[in-house]
């Protein structure tokens, strides 16, 4: 890390290249209640280019999220109903026989888009999961012997009911590690409630306008990656990764039998890329270790596999990344 970052420089530029944070969640306040973790969550993967994994009991309005996010930045939004009987050629497109031309064409499939929602995404089956995991990854569809690009900014927002439920194929671990963040969404409050019921019955829903377009994000994307981060803070980060890895060395021998593995070299480089586009979000130019631990429950909850003990035992991820970031000294 280069010493000569002008701190304060750089924080003034953030402040005024971040200044467009505030509008997104004015605009999409318009239309969502509460919900302000899984806006910023929606923000943060905006900016750091990562897709996000939402886990929540159904209506609570994590599609109404991404189509308003999608709105206020005038691109190209497509949900696509994950079930049983999907193909992958319904998500990525195909070859038709054209009998005016006389030859195949292809067929582009609703991932061709900027904003892809994946509704329950663990009710089809791994051909169709694995399609979709190899655009978000490559940032590319192959259909037949032709490969296209798909556009930028491209951001998937999979949800996923809890697993409880029927008819469903979990996602394997390593599929489910692409996710850079894995959300939980939860209840609104009474309060909050009130609201959206109100909404929902007035003569007309409120909606987000367009106040960005996509090159403004791809722009603010470039800043983020300035965004300064010291070395103590690397320290801090790879610290908490090591320690769901190798807990016994960070004092915590408790869960070395809770533990069957720990988050791989993805989880450091998307806790580091969420703490600067956290910091982005707070208009901030600097990482600080607040930042991290803001965002650290959900880099990690989906990144830790648990043993039969921890289970036994009714020991959750939850509860080892919070005794982690207990244990492991602050910067």
């Amino acid at each position: 890390m280069n010493e000569t970052v002008d701190v304060k420089e750089l924080n003034d530029r953030i402040q005024k290249e971040s200044s467009f944070v505030d509008l997104i969640k004015m605009e999409m306040g318009k239309v969502i209640v509460g919900q302000k973790h899984l806006v910023d969550s929606l923000l943060i993967g905006l900016l750091s280019n990562g897709h996000i994994l939402l886990e929540g009991v159904p209506g609570l309005a994590k599609t109404l999220a991404i189509n308003t996010l999608a709105n206020t930045i005038d691109a190209k939004f497509s949900r696509i109903q994950f079930t049983p009987d999907l193909l992958p050629a319904d998500l990525i497109g195909t070859m038709i026989y054209s009998q005016k031309k006389e030859e195949f064409i292809v067929k582009k499939g609703p991932v061709f888009t900027n904003f892809v929602l994946a509704d329950e995404i663990n009710r089809s089956p791994a051909k169709v999961q694995s399609a979709l995991l190899e655009a978000m990854q490559e940032r590319q569809v192959t259909i037949g012997d032709q490969t296209y690009q798909l556009e930028e900014p491209f951001l998937v927002l999979a949800t996923q009911n809890p697993i409880e439920q029927e008819g469903t194929y979990p996602l394997p671990e390593a599929q489910v590690d692409r996710f850079m963040l894995k959300v939980i969404v939860d209840y609104p409050k009474i309060e909050e409630e009130k609201l959206i019921v109100r909404q929902n019955v007035a003569k007309q829903f409120p909606k987000a306008n367009a106040i960005l377009k996509p090159q403004n994000i791809i722009d603010a994307r470039n800043v983020v990656k300035d965004v300064y981060i010291d070395e103590k803070i690397e320290k801090y980060i790879l610290d908490i990764v090591f320690a769901t890895r190798f807990p016994e060395n960070y004092g915590l021998d408790k869960f070395s039998a809770m533990i069957n593995y720990g988050g791989s070299p993805r989880a450091s480089i998307n806790l580091a890329m969420a703490s600067k586009a956290y910091a982005f979000i707070k208009r901030r130019g600097y990482v600080i270790p607040e930042d991290v631990r803001a965002i650290c429950h959900d880099v990690l909850r989906h990144r830790i596999g648990l043993s039969y003990e921890a289970e036994a035992e009714n020991i959750t991820t939850e509860d080892i990344i919070t005794e982690i970031l207990n244990t492991i000294e602050v910067p």
